[in-house]
């Protein structure tokens, strides 16, 4: 068992990501993982990610607060708010962009896969 007590789960920062506090929870630098890390972010109000794809996939579930996603793929373009405990999945090549409308912070569950 390899436990990550939340505060002492270490910081990182990403490209492209504004008004964002995020941690690794497990994986990286949080320790071993043979095929998945996670991470928690905190938006806070007017904070997000920029429109970008990876070529891996990504899965999303809001902890708290409410999160406003925006998919692209080959041309067509989807938006969403996503409410506690809703999820969603973004294709590997699928751009995405996180953004904050709400008057309070959003916290994000983001699993994806280790890179090999």
């Amino acid at each position: 068992m390899h436990v990550v007590r939340q505060a002492q789960a270490p910081r990182y920062e990403a490209p492209g990501h504004s008004a964002m506090t995020m941690r690794r929870l497990q994986g990286r630098e949080a320790g071993p993982s043979d095929s998945v890390w996670m991470g928690l972010s905190v938006i806070e109000p007017g904070g997000g990610t920029t429109l970008s794809a990876s070529p891996v996939e990504k899965f999303y579930v809001v902890v708290d607060g409410e999160l406003e996603i925006t998919a692209e793929q080959d041309g067509q373009a989807a938006t969403t708010l996503l409410q506690p405990l809703d999820s969603c999945r973004i294709a590997p090549g699928e751009a995405r962009r996180l953004f904050n409308r709400g008057p309070h912070a959003a916290s994000v569950l983001l699993v994806m896969p280790e890179a090999r």
